[in-house]
This record gives structure tokens, C-alpha cells and sequence, in this order.
């Protein structure tokens, strides 16, 4: 299914930017652009051509692995997606690994308790985790723990203005300065860290819990678990069977949760000057650099392809049933 993904993938993307009533000529010709200007600008960038010549054009360029030039930078899309997606990288996965650490024995706890104290407190909060908007969110952060509490850094960006980078080997400044055994630029890097981290990890653990609370609860009133309290299993033996049921519908829904929020971080990171890719891609939609913006749009669609087809691989690996 990759194959025909991959097609359908790329013709939404070169289609979406094309669909708006947004004109990306005369934003980057500016407001005093006379119309000979305007017609100069669309000719360079090739869009006077026929849709269906921009779309071979695009799609011969992309096979040679070139995502073509921003408008506006003329820096080559790919390497400045490259420079980024490891700074929204670190912020996914430790948000969602925290979300999920968080979530999943809160899920469990809550349908093995059905009802009690726990289990209302449990769904209050991931009502809220639910309902609360990404950027109050973090402007909330900001404002109780750098503002009040002043234990926070300021949000700009991913390490203090005092230090410089580590030497780049994995992209995240966190594991670059331990690697490189700067502790203090890992101990700035650590601290930049903690608020945007929370609140993907918020943002994550509330569906985590809610949908955890459900599987969970309804694998706790199946025949075969009835069955097994009848026969006088131990809570711990049912717990170990809940655990092994509840495993590779968990793992799909983190998963869903990974490919969901790449696109969500990216006010996170704009409320915390982040610099990642999702902050590149709101930037290029608001400027107008559409080719930036198709770049964008594709390497988000690639990143939720290749999840989901290494969950379905761990469940492949997990379920015994699958394989069989």
C-alpha cells in the first residue's frame, strides 16, 4: 500500500497549495509590484506554466530528491527540512514517550477501577487535555513558570543565548551536549526542554488515557476474563492477561498519536521560537512560499506513513494471531 499512498501523497500535495484564493505571486512581489513586475515573478517561478507541466516538472525534481528552492530564502527546501525536523523530533518523542508513561497506567488504573474516585479524577483531566487549546497551553506555562514562579528560561528557542551548539551528531542538542560531554550546554538544552515538552506530553496523555480506559475496560468485561475470575485467577495473573490483550491496540493509538501531533507541535514550537520544522512550515504558509509549504505537507505525509507502517510491523511482531 505504500506505493499508492506515496501517488496519493504527492498529488494532494502539489494540490493543496493550489487550491486557495491566496495568490503567492503578489505576496512575494509585494504591494507596490506593478503588474509587469507580477507576470516577471510568476514566469521565474514557472507558474504561467499549465498545471499539469508544473506537476511533471515538480514530480521529476522530486525523484531526483529535490524539493526545489524557497521563494523567499532561496535556500534548497530539503536541507533547511534536514537542519529542522530534528529539533520537532526531540520535542515529539520526548512529549509523546512522557504523554505515554503517564497515560497508559493512568488508563489502566482508572478501568480496573471503574467508577471510583480515581477513575472520575482521571477523566476530568483528560477532558481537559482534550478541550484546552495547544497555544494557551503553552502561553499558560510561560506565564505560571517563567513569569510568576520565574523557574522557567524564557521561550526562545532550544538552548540559552549564553551558549553556542554542541557539535551536531544526532540533531538534538540534549543528547549532543552529553555526547560531546558539555554539560552545561546539556543542562541549558534540558531546561528549554521542560516546558514544551509538557505540553505535548499533556496534549498526548489525554487521548492516551481516555482511550486506554476504554480498551482496557472492555478486554476486563470479556468472556475470557470472566472466565478467568470464575476459575479463581489472581488480580495479578488477569492483570498480566490485560496487559497482553491491551498491548497492540495501545501501540496503535500511540502511534496515531505520533503522526497526529507533528503537525499540532507546530504552534507549540511557535509559541516557544522552537525553530523546528512545524514553525518552517507556518512561516511558509503565512509568507506564502508554497514551495516550502509542499515540502512541508509531504515530509509530514511521509512521517505518518513510515509510523504506522513500523506499528503495524510491532504488532505483526507482537501478535501471535497476526502471524499465524
Amino acid at each position: 500500500m505504500l506505493v499508492p499512498l506515496l501517488l496519493f501523497l504527492l498529488i494532494v500535495t502539489f494540490a493543496l497549495v493550489r487550491v486557495g484564493d491566496q495568490d503567492p505571486v503578489a505576496m512575494l512581489a509585494g504591494p507596490t509590484a506593478t503588474a509587469r513586475e507580477i507576470a516577471e515573478v510568476r514566469r521565474s517561478l514557472a507558474l504561467d506554466q499549465p498545471v499539469w507541466v508544473q506537476f511533471i516538472r515538480y514530480t521529476v525534481q522530486l525523484a531526483q530528491g529535490d524539493l526545489g528552492l524557497s521563494w523567499l530564502s532561496n535556500r534548497p527546501v530539503l536541507q533547511d527540512i534536514l537542519d529542522r525536523a530534528p529539533a520537532t523530533l526531540e520535542l515529539l518523542f520526548w512529549g509523546v514517550g512522557f504523554g505515554t508513561l503517564v497515560g497508559v497506567p493512568i488508563g489502566l488504573h482508572a478501568a480496573q477501577h471503574r467508577n471510583g474516585i480515581f477513575d472520575q479524577v482521571s477523566r476530568v483531566l483528560a477532558l481537559l487535555g482534550f478541550s484546552i487549546p495547544t497555544y494557551w497551553l503553552g502561553l499558560c506555562l510561560l506565564l505560571v513558570f517563567f513569569y510568576w514562579l520565574e523557574i522557567a528560561p524564557p521561550a526562545m528557542g532550544r538552548l540559552s543565548l549564553m551558549f553556542t551548539p554542541p557539535p551536531r551528531i544526532t540533531g538534538s542538542y540534549l543528547i549532543d551536549g552529553i555526547l560531546a560531554a558539555d554539560l552545561r550546554v546539556a543542562g541549558s538544552a534540558l531546561s528549554q526542554l521542560m516546558l514544551p515538552v509538557t505540553c505535548v506530553a499533556i496534549i498526548s496523555a489525554a487521548p492516551i488515557i481516555k482511550q486506554t480506559r476504554a480498551i482496557a475496560s472492555e478486554i476486563l468485561a470479556s468472556d475470557y476474563v470472566r472466565h478467568a475470575r470464575a476459575m479463581g485467577l489472581s488480580q495479578r495473573q488477569i492483570g498480566r492477561m490485560l496487559l497482553r490483550n491491551v498491548r497492540v491496540p495501545v501501540l496503535t493509538l500511540i502511534g496515531s498519536e505520533l503522526a497526529g501531533l507533528v503537525g499540532t507541535t507546530s504552534l507549540i514550537e511557535y509559541v516557544f521560537a522552537w525553530g523546528g520544522l512545524g514553525q518552517l512550515g507556518l512561516n511558509a504558509i503565512i509568507r506564502g512560499d508554497f514551495i516550502v509549504v509542499q515540502g512541508y505537507v509531504l515530509t509530514l505525509g511521509l512521517f505518518s506513513i513510515m509510523v504506522f507502517l513500523v506499528v503495524d510491523l510491532l504488532a505483526l511482531a507482537l501478535e501471535p494471531r497476526a502471524r499465524a
